[in-house]
């Protein structure tokens, strides 16, 4: 009996795992998040303290967004209409997973900024600075790719400005980003653009704008357009 109970709350454990993965957006893009973590840590080589240190973090935002799901679950179930005590248990809730987040960001930047800008230094060597214009055809031309996606694509109820394949937003922030370290010549100024762009696109996964896939597609295009009009028009 005590061997199969334990099979059996294993099996309990993993089941809540998947309901926070099916029902819970922010879970989702927690587990994204992880996915790039740990790549980039094979990609570069982390191992020692600094792999604990990502561990850790990637572990303590799961655990604290699966610690809100449950309290959310609970008030639900606990209370029919609108309770101040229930609000404040989601909004405390909620809090523990936001400080959690900003801790794995801190370690993340610890651990990957000085090897992210070594690879975007890498990057530049190829290119010279070129003018705004450049940057300007470039953000053109994502712009005129988004929109032409979206017209081939044709999925009702979405605009250029919300929905559809691929994520407008994110695909002109992708390469804003790379234009802005394209021409400053300056692997720090990239990366830190590519952070806040990928910050955009968070922001249209949290409101229901788009999709990960939606939002990974227009990062992909913005990012590569602008390093091809660079490469085209480099001097």
């Amino acid at each position: 009996m005590r061997s199969r109970s334990l099979v059996w709350s294993f099996e309990y454990a993993i089941r809540g795992i998947v309901y926070a993965v099916r029902t819970q957006r922010n879970m989702r893009l927690h587990l994204l998040a992880a996915f790039v973590v740990l790549v980039g840590a094979l990609w570069f080589g982390v191992h020692g303290l600094e792999l604990i240190a990502l561990l850790f973090a990637v572990g303590l935002v799961i655990v604290a967004e699966l610690i809100n799901t449950a309290v959310e679950a609970a008030v639900d179930l606990a209370t029919d209409g609108f309770d101040p005590l229930a609000a404040i248990a989601k909004d405390v809730a909620a809090g523990a997973v936001l400080i959690s987040a900003v801790t794995a960001v801190a370690v993340a930047y610890v651990v990957f900024f000085a090897r992210a800008t070594t690879l975007a230094q890498t990057v530049l060597t190829g290119l010279h600075s070129s003018s705004s214009t450049v940057t300007l055809i470039a953000l053109a031309l994502t712009g005129l790719a988004v929109i032409a996606v979206k017209a081939v694509s044709h999925e009702k109820g979405t605009t250029f400005m919300r929905g559809g394949w691929p994520s407008g937003h994110t695909a002109v922030a992708f390469a804003l980003a790379s234009a802005i370290g394209y021409s400053l010549q300056s692997a720090k100024a990239m990366v830190l653009a590519l952070f806040i762009a990928a910050l955009v696109g968070q922001s249209r996964a949290e409101t229901g704008a788009h999709t990960i896939p939606q939002i990974i597609a227009g990062a992909v295009l913005g990012f590569l357009l602008a390093t091809a009009v660079f490469q085209l028009f480099w001097r």
